[in-house]
């Protein structure tokens, strides 16, 4: 009663091959590979990004505890 068939499946693959051709189904699956990868490249670069940050943050937080040496108390 519920849920898709196969064969509903392959009746609506036919008719949107028919009303948009292999040409246009080809170029719109070129473009949208070229969008997913775009898309990913800049999640890898922006999550690169945010740990380089993360790094230098620590980096920081190290050079600011080292500097804060405790010092001799005076008399």
């Amino acid at each position: 009663m519920g849920g898709i068939s196969v064969w509903q499946l392959a009746i609506v693959a036919v008719i949107v091959l028919l009303l948009f051709g292999t040409k246009k189904l080809r170029n719109l699956g070129n473009d949208l590979g070229t969008s997913v990868k775009g898309f990913k490249k800049a999640m890898s670069d922006e999550a690169s990004e945010t740990k380089s940050d993360d790094a230098d943050v620590d980096q920081i937080a190290k050079s600011e505890q080292s500097d804060e040496s405790p010092s001799k108390p005076k008399e």
